[in-house]
């Protein structure tokens, strides 16, 4: 019950502090400084997301089933696998037509990938659906 608890309110921490963000980025008008601490913070999220994944992951397949850390690894893998593929499509070149404040190339590399990410997995989303309903469909008229 006590985990529970602390999940709950480093939730609540975590929503508050982005909604602040947000706000803090409306008011500031979204120019220069203010988009790179809303990414940073994205980022910060997104570590805290996986770092969580993985940690907690680890430790309930390691109270449930020790073998289950195979899987957990071979898991975690195909994802540095498939964000290393990702990275390596990733151009990084500026944004066609846009006149606003020039980024770095490693910052474009960044989102390149991150875009890259979402296509893949996207992706694969889809095909999962088709295949799933094509799959219920044949068993269902067995």
């Amino acid at each position: 019950m006590k985990l529970n608890k602390i999940f709950k309110w480093g939730m609540v921490a975590l929503i508050l502090v982005s909604v602040i963000l947000l706000i803090w980025g409306f008011s500031q008008g979204f120019g220069g400084n203010t988009v790179d601490v809303l990414l940073y913070w994205t980022y910060a999220m997104l570590g805290i997301a996986l770092f969580s994944w993985v940690v907690i992951g680890l430790i309930v397949g390691a109270k449930n089933d020790p073998k289950s850390l195979v899987k957990i690894g071979i898991v975690i893998l195909g994802v540095a696998a498939l964000c290393f593929i990702a990275w390596i499509l990733a151009k990084g070149d500026p944004a066609v037509g846009y006149t606003g404040v020039p980024v770095s190339a490693g910052t474009l590399k960044l989102t390149d990938s991150i875009l890259n990410l979402i296509y893949i997995v996207g992706g694969a989303a889809i095909l999962a659906i088709i295949v799933g309903e094509v799959r219920m469909s044949i068993a269902s008229k067995k």
